[in-house]
């Protein structure tokens, strides 16, 4: 079993979108996404598709560091102060499946690299694409939908 999504999205996507200053409620409800159909919220941290919450493989970790990062200094740094100090240096993609707050910044900076517009949180098609573009090329739109409905969406019912 995950994390259950309200506490995933009030202790650990909320705070760090913040950090980032790209707090919004569609960032929010994308990541839930994200994560749910990347790990189930966190009930598988590594597969083959990659690791922690939002299935990160290495190669785009590296890349988004080489490519991304390393263009912003201020950025990095901000982002390398969610990491831990000594396990960045001794395995940094370990730190995309123990430390959620980092995993989270990674994967939003995934989304912020490509330039992509968040679609609404209520556009669910929308959030599909995206989290197809940028997280699973040769996913299938319903494998994101059906695990948003699933782990996502009970957060939007109302008693």
């Amino acid at each position: 079993m995950g994390i259950a999504a309200s506490e995933l999205c009030r202790h650990v996507i909320r705070p760090t979108l913040k950090y980032l200053g790209h707090h919004s409620p569609s960032a929010e409800t994308f990541l839930l996404g994200v994560a749910a159909s990347q790990s189930a919220l966190g009930a598988a941290l590594d597969s083959r598709r990659g690791h922690g919450l939002y299935g990160i493989p290495e190669r785009r970790h590296r890349q988004l560091w080489d490519d991304y990062l390393a263009r912003d200094p201020d950025l990095a740094s901000r982002v390398r102060g969610l990491a831990s100090q000594h396990a960045f240096l001794d395995g940094p993609h370990l730190e995309l499946t123990v430390n959620l707050r980092y995993s989270t910044a990674i994967a939003w900076l995934m989304v912020e690299a490509q330039g992509a517009l968040v679609p609404s949180e209520d556009d669910l098609l929308g959030m599909a694409r995206l989290w197809r573009q940028v997280f699973q090329p040769q996913g299938r739109l319903r494998d994101f939908t059906a695990a948003w409905q699933i782990c996502v969406a009970p957060l939007f019912l109302v008693a």
